[in-house]
């Protein structure tokens, strides 16, 4: 089966690149960069080096493929995707221009209205664990926000249990997840040593928070800031949460092996001896595992739920590598299997 890429330049796209070349099921035929067109992929993805010839080419230069995956910025796919969809029979994008299934929130949360609307019930929000079986018949997929979904995964279990009053939640992230071209922040002086709050409320990615932990018409109080950390790749959420009910641990571990029995990426976290008692993102790097975990305060209702991803991976290119699996048939592990490494 033949993929290609567009934008493939960036961080995501080197690792649908790392990721594809090795994929039993599939052949990449084409990667786009406009400023970079005629390089060899490895002039930007060094690892890549010896694994592929494949040259980059301009978004003019696209032909006809049986899936593609778009990794270009937010708001420069939707004004184009009548032609992205007339070249590949499914698709897949992981900006956030298709992730929303409102059209109003576009406004509200990106700043620019929508320019596609009628396309967007024709996406499928592409998290597996919540969607499998509408992807599995599907020809389009949204991509993924890394934040929404280190911390959607960490809370489904409790929402769909009906048992969390209100949430709180704090996600620290690497500076992979501002992208790879330079801003001031991410200057090497500014970005060094920094534990930064850089919104403390108000993040985009919370309205897929919301949009996915509704449930039976019920939308969430949930609390969002993320704080970058002095890591390139990964993500780690920390959700206080303040329940209902009085629960036991035995009844928090039994929602969680409920919700997540058979789970292929997901990982539940529970030993009392040890430096890895809780999630940890510098264990994951490379893999498209979550880890989750959590910790309840003796005397209270509040329950500390932490997990753990890369942000490159199971937030962006891993997950969007396991959706194409389920729409192309293909066993939903293929090409992801890689345990991350240890130590690192």
């Amino acid at each position: 089966m033949d993929i290609s890429i567009v934008g493939a330049s960036g961080y995501a796209g080197g690792e649908l690149l790392r990721l594809l070349l090795d994929h039993p099921h599939v052949r990449v035929k084409q990667a786009t960069s406009e400023q970079y067109a005629g390089q060899p992929v490895y002039f930007l993805h060094p690892n890549l080096r010896g694994r592929t010839d494949l040259r980059f080419v301009r978004l003019a230069d696209l032909e006809p493929c049986d899936v593609l995956f778009i990794a270009l910025p937010h708001g420069l796919v939707a004004p184009r995707i009548k032609g992205f969809a007339s070249l590949a029979e499914r698709l897949i994008d992981l900006s956030a221009d298709f992730r929303l299934r409102n059209p109003a929130d576009y406004p509200r949360w990106y700043g620019w209205e929508h320019p596609a609307p009628e396309w967007l019930p024709r996406f499928v929000y592409g998290l597996p664990e919540f969607h499998r079986e509408e992807l599995r018949s599907a020809r389009y997929a949204s991509g993924v926000g890394c934040n929404a979904t280190v911390v959607n995964l960490a809370l489904w279990p409790l929402y769909r249990a009906g048992v969390v009053e209100r949430a709180v939640v704090e996600v620290k992230v690497g500076s992979s997840e501002g992208g790879a071209d330079p801003t001031p922040a991410s200057h090497h002086p500014e970005r060094c040593h920094a534990v930064r709050s850089y919104a403390p409320a108000g993040h985009r990615h919370l309205a897929e928070l919301i949009q996915e932990l509704t449930v039976d018409g019920q939308s969430p109080e949930i609390y969002l800031s993320i704080t970058s950390v002095e890591l390139v790749r990964g993500a780690l959420a920390t959700a206080h949460c303040f329940l209902t009910d009085d629960l036991s641990e035995r009844e928090v571990w039994q929602l969680y092996r409920r919700a997540y029995e058979g789970e292929p990426f997901i990982r539940l976290v529970k030993t009392t001896r040890g430096i890895y008692r809780y999630p940890e993102p510098k264990i994951l790097t490379g893999s498209n595992y979550c880890d989750i975990g959590f910790a309840q305060e003796s005397g209270t209702r509040r329950l500390v739920v932490i997990a753990a991803i890369d942000n490159l991976m199971k937030g962006a290119a891993g997950t969007a590598v396991q959706t194409m699996n389920l729409m192309c048939g293909f066993p939903e592990t293929t090409g992801l299997e890689f345990p991350g490494l240890h130590p690192i």
